[in-house]
């Protein structure tokens, strides 16, 4: 491989072109309107897509539990770890550009075709480090995509019941795992371009109006601000923010749908300023409205009057779950193809029947665990924080080790963090810090959340944190029995004690049911 110096380190990555499916695009063809109207609907791979992809789905649902991880947290540590983690992720997405780039350049110098291929994280470590890293990064990415997707399911249904809650929340589950089943039919992420756009314009409206509602809500009476209370919340809420910026475990995929990869750098840490300017004022608000009531209030949308605002709200998040469910769920059915040897198969029809087992277990884990919330920081403890900050920062740190390898390297580090040794100190910190923060204290602290979610609700339960019904109130009120109700055969009547009560008895229990049952 030849080498590279800092002056010409860019040259080499000009020439790596994105790779992209033969049925999605079609070289010279004609300029037509249908061919012009395709490119700007559903053929994307410019940077812009590629931001929109980042921006709509880093914020996705998490928008609506951020308040209720404040209220584990407290005002100031909420702030605090937003900003922090975003930028930790902003970082580990930098490396997985570089270690993607560098694997992409070695394998068009060796003349690997990737036009028919969608390169995945897993198959960069492979070219890079070797099986043994193949099969731990295609553990814990498609872990956490399949729990990713069984996230978005949750929280589709516990919106749509703030709107009609005539259904139960597992009701609604099976309704809207059936909906999202359509995502088979999408074939990469060249084709997300409007939902994209879409998407972020709809998480835009939903933190806004959770922003100006709180406002204008006011502070609820008695409201209290007492956060951190306990060191189990503090760690669970910590983990829902690291869940949070740690959805660049599509980054490889999206990156791999642009027309130049290489200007990924910067787009995943644009997105994220971005995002924080919709995460911060939204969590803060409704934080400052509702207080420690979010405790016991995982979704945002929870303590909001009904209005007409919400429910628009409601109905764009339901819209942005479907396309953040497709997202999640695109690099599991590229696996899911690659393992069957579907996936240069050119019939979109086929490649869609083919994808529809991954759903099955997805919708099943929904319908299990209906904990919205208290899953996102279970899964941010245990799988986000390998996917996305420790394996990436490793893989980096081994890739580069040798003086030979760092010569040789496609791109260098920038001046401004040092280097080589400045990145290598970065990277040992965030291995460290994610490791002992992350995964241990906010391990402990999600999962010990998460089974007390069990012991209170059940697995399978069937609306979780939904209010209690009404108590049935008679139509009538009940009589009193005959005075010879003692003289009655029926053996399921108790016999009355022989001394006669200074009172009418009242009613017996399956007398009132009987009652009930046969009111006109």
């Amino acid at each position: 491989m030849a080498s590279n110096t800092n002056g010409s380190e860019d040259k080499p990555v000009e020439t790596v072109v994105g790779g992209r499916y033969m049925e999605m695009e079609q070289d010279g063809e004609a300029n037509t309107v249908k061919s012009r109207l395709s490119g700007l609907l559903w053929h994307g791979g410019s940077a812009y897509d590629a931001w929109f992809s980042c921006a709509s789905n880093q914020v996705a649902q998490v928008l609506l539990t951020l308040p209720y991880s404040f209220s584990q947290l407290g005002m100031t540590s909420g702030i605090l770890f937003q900003l922090f983690y975003g930028l930790l992720g902003s970082w580990t997405a930098y490396l997985i550009t570089i270690l993607y780039l560098e694997y992409r350049t070695r394998k068009e110098r060796e003349k690997v075709d990737f036009r028919n291929h969608v390169i995945q994280w897993f198959e960069v470590l492979d070219g890079l480090l070797g099986k043994h890293w193949r099969n731990v990064g295609l553990a814990f990415n498609c872990t956490f995509l399949l729990f990713g997707s069984v996230i978005q399911l949750i929280a589709c249904a516990s919106n749509i019941y703030y709107i009609n809650d005539k259904l139960d929340k597992r009701t609604w589950t099976y309704i809207f795992g059936a909906c999202c089943a359509t995502t088979v039919f999408i074939p990469s992420f060249h084709n997300y371009r409007i939902w994209s756009f879409l998407g972020l314009v709809m998480t835009t409206y939903t933190a806004w109006y959770l922003t100006v509602a709180s406002l204008l809500h006011g502070q609820m009476e008695g409201v209290k601000h007492s956060g951190p209370t306990k060191m189990v919340l503090y760690f669970t809420g910590a983990t829902n923010i690291l869940y949070t910026f740690g959805g660049h475990a599509v980054t490889v995929e999206i990156m791999h749908a642009m027309w130049r990869p290489q200007k990924f750098k910067a787009i995943y840490l644009l997105a994220t300023l971005y995002v924080l300017t919709l995460t911060l004022p939204s969590a803060v608000s409704v934080y400052w409205a509702f207080g420690d009531a979010l405790l016991t209030h995982s979704n945002a949308f929870a303590l909001l009057p009904r209005n007409a605002f919400r429910d628009m709200a409601v109905v764009l998040m339901l819209i942005h779950q479907f396309i953040t469910f497709g997202f999640a769920c695109t690099p599991l059915y590229f696996v899911w193809e690659k393992l069957i040897g579907l996936h240069d198969c050119r019939s979109l029809c086929k490649r869609a029947a083919a994808r529809l087992p991954v759903v099955i277990p997805i919708w099943f884990l929904a319908i299990i665990f209906l904990f919205f919330g208290p899953i996102n920081s279970a899964v941010g403890s245990l799988l986000v924080s390998f996917t996305v900050y420790i394996i990436p920062a490793l893989a980096h740190m081994v890739t580069f080790r040798s003086a030979q390898a760092r010569e040789n390297a496609v791109e260098a580090p920038p001046k401004f963090v040092g280097r080589w040794v400045g990145t290598f100190i970065i990277n040992a910190f965030v291995v460290g810090w994610v490791l002992v923060v992350g995964f241990g204290f906010g391990g402990w602290a999600s999962m010990t959340n998460f089974i007390h979610q069990i012991d209170t609700f059940g697995l399978f339960t069937k609306c979780y944190q939904c209010p209690p019904p009404p108590s049935p109130v008679l139509a009538n009120p009940p009589v009193p029995l005959p005075s010879n109700v003692h003289n009655l055969t029926s053996p399921f009547i108790i016999s009355p004690s022989p001394t006669p009560a200074p009172a009418p008895a009242p009613m017996p229990f399956f007398l009132r049911h009987r009652h009930h049952h046969h009111r006109p």
